[in-house]
């Protein structure tokens, strides 16, 4: 099934989406909650209801006078007040092509362990208006990314279980600031400021059992479910990313393994799979350059839209806007000559 959060009276309400129409989750059934914290956090209670919910509507029992068309309304991000956002490095093609574009090797480390770090939460949209500030413009990249949603509380998750805390699959859009990006991380933390102004998720959250025709292996030696799913990403309508989910290296199973190892994880979490091999500009020009010196780099710029797509799951868009104040804080670096820090002792 699909679950949608979209705007009503100036808040949050949860609903299903069935052949083109929400319906709020309490015509469903009295019972279940109207927003996705609280289905988040009692999860295997609603779970079986929602689904009696989605039946009944197949079967011509729930009349669409109850409904509303989804293109009538403004989607939210599917889990509107995430509990934490963290964001892993899967994708063996796009971290090797990346350190490829930079000369840089491979590095064993990626197939020993699965990485992350945490991103700004707060920062967390859904389709809609992305606002960027003059420094984000500075090299402004999409990244083309898949993310679950933790649907159960647990610790210590071992791989070999973890698939069943993840409520269901999303598009993510993990907007990167890439000079801010490659400033900071100099300085070896981060990244960041070139991250936590926006993270895109959506247009829904879409549970395992509708994707279990997509199942496929996982990598040879890895733990965990893995999908046949299509993505692809779209600059004003030019198809400039293309790969599939099946060839995440590191599973989802894995990274909540690695994520809840000491700490706790809660319902409402997201954690992104990482850019999918060619999907951002930073590793898309990388590679352009690397075979044509003359390669004309590409970055966002203002008013332009991303669509996102991947296979069983929907279409995520978003337009790049700018922000009306014009501050700048990469212009409020300080200059230090060299030498002066010994001076100064």
């Amino acid at each position: 099934m699909k679950l949608v959060s979209y705007l009503s009276e100036d808040h949050d309400q949860l609903a299903l989406l069935a052949d083109g129409f929400l319906y709020d989750l309490e015509t469903l059934h009295p019972d279940l909650p109207g927003n996705m914290s609280m289905f988040l956090n009692y999860w295997d209670d609603f779970l079986s209801m929602v689904h009696a919910g989605e039946i009944s509507i197949q079967e011509g029992n729930i009349s669409r006078d109850n409904a509303i068309p989804v293109g009538s309304v403004q989607l939210l991000a599917p889990v509107p007040f995430p509990t934490s956002c963290r964001d892993a490095y899967a994708f063996r093609q796009h971290v090797a092509a990346a350190r490829r574009n930079r000369n840089a090797p491979m590095i064993v480390e990626f197939d020993q362990y699965p990485v992350f770090y945490f991103t700004n939460h707060h920062s967390i949209q859904g389709p809609g208006d992305i606002r960027c500030m003059p420094d984000h413009f500075e090299k402004l990249d999409f990244e083309l990314e898949a993310a679950i949603v933790i649907s159960k509380p647990g610790r210590n998750i071992r791989a070999e279980e973890a698939d069943e805390y993840i409520g269901g699959l999303m598009i993510m859009n993990d907007m990167s600031a890439r000079k801010l990006q490659a400033e900071e991380m100099l300085l070896n933390l981060g990244p960041a400021k070139g991250k936590d102004f926006a993270t895109a998720i959506g247009p829904c959250i879409v549970t395992l059992d509708e994707l279990s025709t997509f199942e496929v292996p996982c990598k040879e030696g890895h733990v965990g479910k893995n999908w046949n799913l299509k993505m692809t990403c779209k600059i004003n309508g030019r198809l400039v990313s293309e790969g599939n989910l099946s060839d995440m290296d590191w599973t989802f199973a894995e990274i909540i393994e690695r994520a809840s190892y000491g700490v706790d994880l809660f319902p409402g979490d997201i954690i992104g799979s990482g850019t999918v091999g060619t999907g951002c500009f930073l590793e898309l020009n990388g590679t352009g350059k690397l075979n044509d010196p003359d390669y004309a780099e590409q970055w966002l710029q203002e008013g332009d839209e991303i669509e996102m797509e991947i296979e069983g799951i929907g279409i995520l868009k978003n337009t790049i806007i700018k922000d009306e104040d014009d501050f700048s804080i990469l212009k409020r670096k300080k200059n230090i000559l060299p030498g002066i820090c010994g001076i100064l002792k």
